[in-house]
C-alpha cells in the first residue's frame, strides 16, 4: 500500500549535543580515532549493532541516556575537542593549497562504480571500492580540489551467509539512506536536485545524494524514485547485479548521468579521472556538450577532452573488461551517434582494437583508453601486462612504449592501523607522521621503538582478532540454530598466542585460497607442531555468480571442520571493512597465492604491513615491487608455467618449506624474556620500508603532480578562446593523417664497415664508446619537416633477432634535398657488447605518438 505522505523523523538531540550530529555527516570520523571512541561512548554495544553508523545510534540511543550525556563534563569536553578538531581539520590549509594558493575551486572529477569509506556505507564489493575510499581520504588529507562521482545502491553488494554445507548464499537487504551518513542535495528552492538522463526512447531521473569525505564530496547518483518506472528505479539496486542490459544502464548512468550531474551543481572540473572503465561514456558526453555549447567538430572536441582525461585501469586479464555488443550498444545509443556526427561503425570503432570487426563489441577499457591522454595501470608489474594487453590501440608502436604507466596503488594509513599501532607511532615517530607518510626519513625512527612495546602492542591486537573471531562464529551458530555442543566448541577456536596467519579477498580461483591445502598431511603436520602452534583465517565472498570460487569456500569450510584443524582453521563469513580491520591489524603474517601475473596491485598486504604484520606472497602486484628478504618471504622468483598443475605443485611446495624452515622457527625463536628479537626486527623492518611508500598519500600527490594538473592545464589552453588551439590542432592531426599515406623512408645509411672491410678489419667495426653515425632519407610527400619526428629505434637484439626492449633517439634534420626529400642523422652510441641493431621511423610530431587518432601512421623502415 502507497502512504499517502512520507517525512523523515530526525533524532531528538539535547542543544549541548547537538555537534554530535555535524560530526556524523562528515565521515572524517572513520579515520580520527579520537571520534570514533567518542560515538562508541554512547553505547558500545548499540556501536556494534549498528555497523559503526554514527547517524544511526543517534536514533538508537535511550532518550534517557542523550540527557545524561548533555550534562556529563567529560562527554562534553570529549565532543567539544573532536568538533574542534573537526573544524580546525576543515578550515586548515593542506598540501595542494599551501602550492596552489590561488587555485581551490574543484579542478578534477573522480568516478568510480564503488566507494568503500567505512562498513555502515555498503556501497562497495572489494578492492575497487576500498582504493576509492582512501583516495578520497587521502585528496582531502591533501587539501585537492577533488569531487568524486558514482551511484548509490538500494541494496548495495551482497552479504555473505554460509549454508551448513559451507555453500556461500546471497542477501541483499536494502540501505535506509535517511540513517546513513549521506544527505540529498537540494537546489535553492529548497527542493531535491534530480536530474534527467536520455536513455534509449526514454529520460530517467536521478536523485543527487552528497557523503562529506573530510574537505571532499563525493555525489552519488539514485534512480530509485517515485518519477521512474519501476525498470528504471532497479538501475541503481545492486552494485554489480544483473545482466549486460542492466550493466550497460548503469554505465550510462554513471558516465553521462554524472557529467550532467557535476553541470546541474555548476562545478566547474577542469580534469576528469576514470578509475576503470565503468564511467568511460562520460568521454562522449562530454565532447557532445562541447559541440553543442562551443560548435565544435567531434574531433575538435575531442581535443580538448581526451587532453584532460585520466584513465585508470585495474584489470590484468581481457574478460574482466566491459564490452558490449552492438545490439545493445546500438539499442542506447542509436539516437546518440548522430549527435556526434559519427555512423554507427564510427562510435563502435571507439571502443574496438586495430583493425576493427564488424562484429567487435565495444569495449569501455579501449573507449577509455582512446579518448585519455593519461593511462596507468596500478603497479609496476600491472603497468608491463597492461601494455602487453592493449598493444592492439597502439599497434604500430613497440610494447615497452605502450604509453600505459605503473602507478602502484596504495592505503590509506589512518583508516587501516589500529589505535594501539597509532598511538605507539605518535609516541617514537612524532604526532605529525600520519601528514608526512611518503617521506622515508619519518619511518626511520621505528628503530627506536622498544622490541617488549611493539610486540606488546602487537600481541594485543592479536588476542582482540581472536575473541572478535570467536565472537562472529558463535552469532553466526547461533543465528543457524546450532546446539549447545557446536557454540562451545567455537570458544575453543583459535589461540591468542599462536602464529597467526590471514587470507582475506575475493574468492576467485586465480587467487588460489586452496593452495595451501595441496598436502592436507603436511599441512596438519605444520599447524599442529608441538609448542609452535599455527593457525590459520580466511574470509571473502565469491561473485553470485562464480560458482567454482564459491566451491572453494566450501571446501575450506569442510577442512575446518575435520578434527585435525578444528581448532586452528577458520572461515569468517561476511567479510566486510570492519571485519578486514580485525585480520590486518591482528594477523602475523598475510597470506596471498594468486597466479602471477593476474594480481594487478592488491592492497590487503599494505595494511598489514603499517600494523607490523609479514607479507608471505606470490611475488605479483604490489609485492613485486616492495618484497625485500628484509620485510617478508616471496613464494617463488616470480615465474611463470604453462601447466597450471605443475605450477601449483611447485609452489606449494615452497610455502611449506618456507613456513617450515624460516617462518614458524623465527615466530618461536624467543629469548628469556620471551620476545622474539629476529621477528620483532622484520617487522620494524617492514614498517620502516613499506609504510612510506605503499599509501595513498603519496599515491594521490603523484596522481596530482603527474596527472592532475598537467590534464587541468592543457583543458585551459585548449579550450581558450573559443577552443582555438584545439581547433588548430585537430585541423593539423586531419592533415597529418591524410599527408601520411605518402610518406616514405627510402634509404638508411651508416658508417659501419662493409662485411669485406669487416673480415679484412677482423671484426665488426662497431667498439664500446665509440659511435655509429646513421642517415636516412625520408620523402614527406606533402608534409613539412616540422610535421613529423624522424627517430632511431635501436637496442639489444633477443634470442630471435628481435629488438623487444630497444630505445628511441631523435635523429637531427640535416639537409633538405628537393621539394619532398629530407636528409637525417644521427650518433648512435655503442654502450654495451653484444649484439645491437637499430631501425629508423617517421612518427607523427607535436608530441602525438601516443594518440590514437594518429599513431597508426607511424612509418617504420
Amino acid at each position: 500500500m502507497r502512504p499517502l505522505r512520507t517525512f523523515t523523523v530526525e533524532p531528538n538531540l539535547p542543544d549541548a549535543l547537538a555537534p554530535l550530529k555535524q560530526l556524523a555527516y562528515n565521515l572524517r570520523w572513520a579515520w580520527h580515532g579520537d571520534a570514533l571512541d567518542l560515538f562508541r561512548r554512547l553505547d558500545p554495544q548499540a556501536w556494534d549493532d549498528c555497523h559503526h553508523n554514527p547517524v544511526a545510534i543517534l536514533g538508537r540511543v535511550d532518550q534517557n541516556r542523550l540527557q545524561a550525556l548533555s550534562v556529563d563534563e567529560g562527554f562534553l569536553a570529549h565532543l567539544r575537542r573532536v568538533r574542534d578538531e573537526m573544524n580546525a581539520y576543515l578550515q586548515g590549509r593542506g598540501w595542494w593549497r599551501k602550492t596552489h594558493p590561488r587555485d581551490d575551486t574543484p579542478v578534477v572529477a573522480y568516478f568510480c562504480a564503488e566507494f568503500g569509506l567505512t562498513e555502515c556505507l555498503p556501497i562497495y564489493s572489494g578492492g575497487l571500492g576500498v582504493l576509492a575510499g582512501d583516495h578520497l581520504k587521502s585528496a582531502s588529507d591533501l587539501d585537492l580540489p577533488l569531487v568524486a562521482v558514482g551511484l548509490l545502491y538500494q541494496q548495495g553488494y551482497f552479504r555473505q551467509r554460509l549454508n551448513a554445507d559451507g555453500w556461500q548464499l546471497e542477501l541483499f537487504p536494502r540501505n535506509d539512506f535517511h540513517n546513513m551518513p549521506i544527505r540529498p542535495v537540494t537546489g535553492p528552492d529548497g527542493q531535491n536536485v534530480v536530474i534527467s538522463i536520455p536513455l534509449a526512447d526514454r529520460t530517467v531521473k536521478a536523485q543527487v545524494w552528497r557523503v562529506d569525505v573530510g574537505r571532499i564530496v563525493l555525489y552519488l547518483l539514485d534512480t530509485n524514485i517515485t518519477e521512474n518506472s519501476l525498470e528504471d528505479r532497479h538501475i541503481t539496486a545492486q552494485l554489480y547485479g544483473g545482466d549486460q542490459d542492466m550493466r550497460i544502464r548503469q554505465e550510462i548512468v554513471l558516465g553521462i548521468g554524472g557529467v550532467s550531474l557535476l553541470r546541474a551543481l555548476e562545478i566547474p572540473v577542469k580534469a576528469y579521472h576514470m578509475n576503470e572503465g565503468h564511467s568511460a561514456f562520460l568521454s562522449l558526453e562530454r565532447i557532445r556538450r562541447l559541440m553543442v555549447e562551443k560548435g565544435a567538430s567531434f574531433n575538435e572536441a575531442r581535443e580538448a577532452v581526451a587532453a584532460s582525461n585520466i584513465f585508470t585501469t585495474h584489470t590484468p586479464v581481457p574478460a574482466g573488461n566491459d564490452a558490449f555488443e552492438p545490439w545493445l550498444i546500438e539499442k542506447y545509443f542509436a539516437g546518440y551517434w548522430d549527435q556526434l556526427g559519427l555512423s554507427m561503425d564510427e562510435f563502435m570503432n571507439l571502443g574496438r582494437a586495430e583493425p576493427p570487426g564488424r562484429d567487435e563489441p565495444m569495449n569501455l577499457t579501449i573507449l577509455a583508453l582512446r579518448m585519455s591522454a593519461f593511462h596507468n595501470g596500478v603497479s609496476r608489474l600491472h603497468g608491463q601486462v597492461s601494455r602487453k594487453l592493449w598493444n592492439s590501440v597502439w599497434p604500430a608502436l613497440p610494447q615497452p612504449e605502450i604509453p600505459i604507466d605503473g602507478l602502484v596503488n596504495g592505503i590509506h594509513t589512518l583508516s587501516w592501523i589500529s589505535h594501539d599501532m597509532a598511538e605507539l607511532y605518535d609516541r617514537y615517530l612524532g604526532p605529525d607522521w600520519h601528514e608526512k607518510p611518503p617521506h622515508a626519513e619519518a619511518w626511520e625512527a621505528t628503530r627506536h621503538i622498544p622490541d617488549a612495546e611493539l610486540w606488546r602492542t602487537h600481541e594485543r591486537r592479536r588476542e582482540r582478532l581472536t575473541a572478535f573471531a570467536r565472537r562472529r562464529q558463535r552469532d553466526i551458530l547461533a543465528k543457524r540454530g546450532a546446539g549447545a555442543a557446536e557454540m562451545e566448541a567455537a570458544e575453543e577456536i583459535l589461540d591468542p598466542e599462536a602464529l597467526t596467519i590471514g587470507f582475506a579477498r575475493r574468492f576467485a580461483t586465480y587467487k588460489r585460497a586452496n593452495l595451501i591445502f595441496s598436502d592436507l598431511n603436511r599441512l596438519e603436520r605444520i599447524v599442529n607442531r608441538s609448542g609452535q602452534k599455527v593457525q590459520i583465517i580466511f574470509a571473502g565472498k565469491a561473485h553470485p555468480r562464480d560458482n567454482p570460487g564459491k566451491d572453494l569456500i566450501r571446501q575450506i569450510v569442510h577442512i575446518s571442520r575435520t578434527e585435525p584443524f578444528r581448532r586452528s582453521l577458520v572461515f569468517l563469513e561476511d567479510y566486510d571493512i570492519n571485519v578486514a580491520r580485525y585480520l590486518v591489524q591482528g594477523v602475523d603474517v598475510w597470506l596471498n597465492t594468486p597466479l602471477r601475473p593476474m594480481e594487478a596491485s592488491g592492497t590487503s598486504g599494505m595494511k598489514v604491513a603499517a600494523n607490523a604484520g609479514l607479507n608471505l606472497s606470490v611475488l605479483d602486484g604490489w609485492w613485486a615491487e616492495g618484497y625485500d628478504p628484509e620485510v617478508g618471504w616471496a613464494i617463488g622468483s616470480g615465474e611463470t608455467y604453462d601447466d597450471l598443475d605443475y605450477q601449483n605443485q611447485v609452489e606449494s611446495q615452497a610455502l611449506y618449506d618456507l613456513l617450515e624452515k624460516e617462518i614458524i622457527p623465527l615466530f618461536y625463536d624467543r629469548g628469556s624474556d620471551n620476545l622474539p628479537r629476529g621477528w620483532i626486527e622484520k617487522m620494524k623492518a617492514s614498517i620502516r620500508r613499506l609504510a612510506p611508500v605503499f599509501n595513498t598519500y603519496r599515491m594521490v600527490r603523484q596522481y596530482a603532480e603527474s596527472y592532475y594538473a598537467p590534464a587541468a592545464a592543457r583543458w585551459d589552453e585548449l579550450t581558450a578562446e573559443n577552443l582555438a588551439q584545439a581547433r588548430e590542432l585537430s585541423r593539423w592531426k586531419d592533415g597529418v593523417q591524410d599527408g601520411f599515406h605518402h610518406v616514405q623512408i627510402e634509404s638508411v645509411n651508416d658508417d659501419l664497415p662493409t662485411p669485406a672491410e669487416r673480415i679484412r678489419q677482423d671484426g665488426s667495426g662497431a667498439k664500446v664508446g665509440k659511435n655509429v653515425r646513421v642517415e636516412a632519407v625520408v620523402n614527406l610527400g606533402g608534409l613539412k619537416a616540422e610535421d613529423v619526428a624522424v627517430e632511431l629505434y635501436c637496442g639489444r637484439l633477443d634470442e630471435d633477432g628481435q629488438l623487444t626492449d630497444g630505445h628511441a633517439l631523435p635523429m637531427e634534420h640535416v639537409e633538405q634535398q628537393d621539394a619532398h626529400r629530407h636528409r637525417y642523422a644521427v650518433h648512435m652510441p655503442c654502450q654495451l657488447s653484444g649484439m645491437v641493431g637499430y631501425t629508423v621511423r617517421v612518427l607523427p610530431g607535436r608530441q602525438s605518438r601516443f594518440d590514437t587518432r594518429v599513431s597508426s601512421r607511424i612509418r617504420w623502415a
